[in-house]
């Protein structure tokens, strides 16, 4: 099966996704497509080199944003048919607001919209479901509390990006999520994977709810659902 799979700059259910992605490879060719805040997060959430080591090779691409400038010529496969499915997941609000409002000014909206003029199944996971609160993990974080305020840093010292900005933060546009701060740092002030409660907006939940009413699209609660629905597709 040739699968599309598409990610954006959410954090939420990202892990899943990739793990899901990582599974559905082993027999399947996946071409990735990364919006560019999709390509940000992943990198700060240490993910980034897992997803690029199931592409290689024609229709296991991997396709950034940037690379496909305005016209995202690599959509155009899904306007002739040529993918079995297309997944995007995890799927952002903003995303989400543009797909019900007919925008397709980013690869990934724009590759939504190829998808149905091609009569390709498209498979949603929104990050915003339903009204209430959620939560999620976050990306590294340098905890002032725990800091001990060193006059040499080894957590920044160790940093091959130079994200680390001593005593103040990290710099996630910088951070690839490697981990080398949080393994130096003897004083444990490089925190990873904390947990956090957000609430969900009522427009972004009115939207999701939009999404689930449009031809051509499945909305889906986890990406661990994904395995089950293509296997009834087959």
């Amino acid at each position: 099966m040739r699968i599309g799979w598409a990610i954006t700059g959410a954090g939420h259910l990202l892990d899943e996704s990739v793990s899901v992605m990582e599974d559905l490879s082993k027999d399947n060719k996946i071409t990735v497509l990364l919006s560019n805040a999709g390509e940000e997060v992943l990198k700060m959430y240490g993910l980034f080199e897992r997803v690029t080591a199931i592409t290689g090779g024609y229709y296991r691409e991997l396709a950034l944003e940037n690379d496909q400038s305005f016209s995202y010529p690599i959509s155009g496969r899904f306007s002739l048919g040529k993918y079995d499915v297309l997944i995007v997941s995890p799927t952002t609000s903003n995303t989400v607001a543009k797909i019900v409002n007919g925008i397709s000014d980013t690869l990934v909206t724009n590759s939504v919209a190829q998808a149905g003029k091609g009569n390709v199944k498209t498979i949603i996971i929104p990050v915003d479901m339903e009204s209430g609160d959620v939560e999620t993990i976050l990306p590294s974080k340098l905890d002032l509390e725990s800091c001990a305020d060193c006059e040499s840093c080894e957590a920044a010292q160790s940093c091959p990006q130079e994200a680390i900005i001593a005593k103040q933060e990290i710099d996630l546009l910088k951070c690839v999520g490697c981990g080398n701060c949080q393994n130096s740092c003897p004083f444990d002030a490089i925190k990873a994977g904390k947990l956090i409660t957000i609430h969900m907006r009522e427009i972004d939940i009115e939207n999701t709810h939009k999404l689930v009413l449009m031809n051509g699209i499945d909305v889906l609660k986890h990406p661990k659902e994904i395995k089950d629905f293509i296997s009834d597709l087959l």
